[in-house]
């Protein structure tokens, strides 16, 4: 048996997923396949590196210092090939409050900030909340893949207002994973018109079928000085309850205004066990985190298999990252509130719905598959019993 197999009892862990989606849908006995965590445990590493800390008994003040940035530092060049300096590495405590602390560190209220949907929705509550205005440059579905139109977005830079543009990479919801040259054609637009870039990358280690995750800021040095790069082990271990996150800037004086407004926010160090765990997981996790990849292919190929033989109306984007399966249900001609009522009544399956992402995300829905495979079966059966 697959040790990811094996079922995890996770309520009653404050577990966002489990203990409180009755709570955030308004209904009970629903199986929840939304927000992105996995059920599966970390790596055996991460876990005995916590317990022996814990152990420990002291728990005082900690800085996360050369140990932490060293295994970023390694993880960046044998994973991704990227060759960085400790001096660039900052932390946070999430990728999410790193594009709040970029958005409110490199512009100004008024000032607009580009991103393309549909979309991890963060980006626009980011934005939106830290009263800068959205400038959005819709993704295309062409036979079923996610490209970028280019053309729009020359023209969307263009706009002096716009000062700082938010990029997936790889792409959230859809899984697309951006290739060399697309990136590096977004760059030199986006350096042409002095528009800074901020890549979340936070999906990047999970690559699947033999796809290869190029980092933004590894493409040249001129698109690394204009660039954040947002990393953390939390979807690759699932360690998001840690809250530890690598914030990677090689320009020294955006790395300046960046920690400069962290500091007057009162930002201090990540916490004792984040580190720990961002430490271990980075130094050890390697060889979980392939047999991990295999699995997620065989839950993916399992999908896509079932809603082709039993749901043929609806279509899988097929990911080229990610443990999340973007399917487009727009054939069902149902709206999204209808769709969202069939799915939890029905189905009694909570999945996240495709509005939430945007522009371009009607009638579609995200469903997590990061779980045993028996689970994932549970929710494709609930997924038929709520659209038959």
């Amino acid at each position: 048996m697959n040790h990811f197999d094996q079922t995890t009892d996770r309520f009653n862990t404050q577990s966002v997923k489990w203990d409180y989606t009755e709570e955030i849908f308004g209904i009970k006995d629903v199986l929840p396949m939304w927000v992105a965590d996995m059920d599966f445990k970390a790596p055996k590493e991460v876990i005995a590196a916590l317990a022996e800390r814990a152990s420990h008994g002291i728990f005082g003040y900690t800085s996360a210092g050369f140990g932490a940035k060293k295994a970023v530092q390694n993880w960046m060049e044998k994973r991704h090939s990227w060759n960085i300096t400790q001096e660039s590495i900052v932390f946070s405590s999430g990728v999410v409050t790193a594009l709040s602390m970029a958005i409110q560190s490199l512009t100004d209220p008024g000032d607009s900030v580009l991103i393309q949907s549909p979309v991890y929705h963060p980006f626009f509550d980011m934005t939106e909340k830290n009263n800068r205005t959205i400038i959005n440059n819709q993704l295309k579905l062409v036979q079923g893949n996610y490209e970028i139109d280019f053309a729009d977005l020359e023209e969307k830079l263009s706009d002096p207002a716009v000062k700082l543009m938010l990029l997936c990479n790889p792409h959230n919801p859809g899984g697309r994973v951006w290739s060399s040259d697309e990136l590096k054609k977004l760059g030199e637009l986006c350096a042409a018109h002095h528009v800074i870039v901020v890549s979340d990358e936070i999906h990047s280690d999970l690559m699947l079928f033999g796809h290869k995750h190029v980092p933004f800021a590894s493409i040249s040095k001129e698109l690394a000085d204009l660039s954040i790069t947002c990393m953390a082990p939390s979807k690759t271990f699932n360690l998001a309850g840690l809250q530890s996150s690598a914030i990677i800037i090689p320009n020294k004086d955006l790395r300046t205004k960046y920690e400069d407004y962290q500091k007057r926010q009162g930002f201090f160090t990540l916490n004792t066990f984040g580190i720990t765990g961002m430490e271990a997981a980075y130094t050890y996790g390697a060889p979980w985190l392939e047999e991990l990849t295999a699995y997620l292919e065989g839950n993916v190929n399992t999908v896509t298999s079932f809603i082709s033989e039993k749901l043929p109306e609806l279509k899988v984007i097929q990911p080229d990252s990610t443990y999340l399966v973007w399917i487009d249900c727009r054939s069902l001609s149902k709206t999204d509130a209808e769709l969202k009522g069939l799915l939890l009544e029905k189905g009694r399956l909570a999945l996240e719905e495709g509005t939430k992402y945007g522009p371009g995300g009607e009638g579609f829905v995200r469903m997590n598959i990061g779980c045993p495979r028996s689970v994932v079966l549970d929710g494709l059966t609930r997924l038929e019993k709520a659209f038959s």
